[in-house]
């Protein structure tokens, strides 16, 4: 039987949507072991003088604690 858990975790990019995808997965790494996906819940934009400067996401990220 495996166990898993869920976390929360928000991360940005200046370059894009998957960008901060994988910067947050790669940041929650460092301290998460056995990450096994993530569900973008939300997605958002911050816009400067009319153009994108910042994409957000909001992440559901799953790990096994026991296996």
């Amino acid at each position: 039987m495996s166990v898993a858990k869920v976390i929360e975790i928000i991360a940005s990019s200046d370059k894009s949507f998957d960008d901060a995808v994988s910067q947050g997965i790669a940041q929650a790494g460092k301290s998460v072991k056995n990450i096994t996906s993530a569900w973008v819940q939300d997605h958002k934009v911050t816009v400067t003088d009319g153009t994108v400067s910042e994409w957000r996401v909001n992440m559901k990220v799953t790990f096994i604690v026991k296996d």
